[in-house]
């Protein structure tokens, strides 16, 4: 029989047990608390594609712009100067190799 505990021990040893089990609760009633809804997250995902699909759109736009600008200035700038500079070079390399 002294193996055995005591009434005493058996009501500590589960009002310790209780208490683990009241801070357990508790601990999963703050977790829920701060869990987001589904209706919530699917809103923020749809918000978040939506500015995903927009801002690809502007990257393209901005891709097009950026081709269209180098198509420019090969055609207004680069053209024009090779055309003025190239026969003046060529004067130049004949006019001192005759």
């Amino acid at each position: 029989m002294p193996d055995e505990p005591t009434l005493g021990e058996v009501v500590r040893r589960f009002e310790d047990r209780f208490t683990d089990v009241r801070d357990d609760i508790k601990g999963l009633g703050d977790r829920i608390d701060t869990k987001v809804s589904q209706e919530v997250y699917d809103l923020r995902h749809e918000a978040l594609a939506s500015r995903v699909a927009t801002l690809e759109t502007l990257r393209e736009k901005d891709t097009e712009r950026i081709v269209a600008t180098r198509r420019w200035l090969i055609g207004a700038v680069i053209v024009p100067l090779i055309g003025i500079l190239l026969p003046v070079l060529l004067l130049l390399t004949k006019g001192s190799g005759s």
